[in-house]
């Protein structure tokens, strides 16, 4: 999903980096981020929780 890795990009993180600020696994991430697998609920929650600023919306 080009918009978060364009978010973690923004905020000058790396994957691992990012995965671990939002409380979830390197490969869960990863998946996530090449768009292999859809964010779980509780995946936007942790995100939500910890980067307010980005939209959850934008995975719908």
């Amino acid at each position: 999903m080009k918009m978060l890795r364009d978010f973690r990009e923004k905020i000058k993180l790396t994957q691992n980096e990012f995965a671990e600020s939002i409380g979830v696994s390197l490969s869960l991430y990863v998946k996530i981020e090449c768009g292999d697998r859809k964010p779980s609920r509780e995946f936007m929650s942790k995100l939500k929780s910890k980067y307010p600023e980005f939209d959850v919306n934008n995975f719908f």
